[in-house]
């Protein structure tokens, strides 16, 4: 739920920030850099995250240190932190690559209601708003489906890389309960109905996140 509030609306904010870039080789500048993550193990960027929020030597902590003059936030070992740190990570790793659709959808947006809008005296904001908004909201509403589709399945690698015994309340997910249950302790034929049942509450989710969507006036998957 958190990558889906949070997670979500990033890219979408990202793509509307760099169509605004008037200079192109800043643009393809600042877009390389947003894409890299996504080329990164999570092994590494893991890793990355962990020694940046580390209690004693982070860059997070010291400046929480520097600021407040208290003591550092275990964010790794701490059920409330852990979530965000968790829904954090995948945006960083994610969102410069989410863009992507979104600005070939502004790619398609006639130019000339851009010219009509400044000639009637709109601003940046609102063309954007009346403009490139729904420009985009066809491409909105199929990721939004396709987003909903996959809440059941968060992944394994970055929920392994960041968890640990002291937040395994809020970390242990169907992902990895099917990882230790099903391979560690040879239990395949309970996974597989835990596979099952993940697939079809999966299918749900997308069946009516789809008819949401149509009934809104959009055009959904089918």
């Amino acid at each position: 739920m958190y990558s889906l509030f949070f997670g979500f609306p990033v890219p979408i904010i990202l793509a509307l920030l760099l169509n605004e870039v008037r200079k192109e080789w800043y643009k393809r500048i600042v877009q390389n850099l947003l894409y890299i993550p996504h080329f990164i193990s999570w092994a590494v960027l893991g890793g990355i995250a962990i020694a940046m929020l580390s209690p004693s030597s982070g860059i997070v902590n010291l400046i929480i240190k520097k600021v407040s003059g208290g003591e550092g936030i275990y964010f790794m070992a701490d059920s409330l932190w852990w979530p965000f740190v968790y829904t954090l990570s995948g945006i960083w790793r994610e969102a410069g690559w989410g863009t992507i659709l979104y600005l070939a959808a502004m790619a398609t947006i006639d130019p000339q209601l851009y010219e009509a809008s400044k000639m009637d005296g709109a601003g940046r904001l609102r063309q954007i708003w009346h403009i490139t908004l729904p420009g985009i909201r066809g491409t909105m509403a199929i990721l939004l489906i396709l987003r909903i589709g996959q809440m059941m399945d968060v992944g394994l690698e970055q929920t392994l890389i960041l968890q640990n015994n002291s937040v395994l309340d809020v970390a242990d997910v169907i992902s990895t309960y099917v990882y230790r249950v099903g391979l560690q302790n040879s239990s395949y034929s309970y996974t597989t109905a835990i596979g099952l049942f993940q697939s079809v509450i999966s299918l749900i989710l997308v069946v009516g996140a789809n008819r949401l969507i149509r009934i809104s006036g959009e055009r959904g998957l089918w």
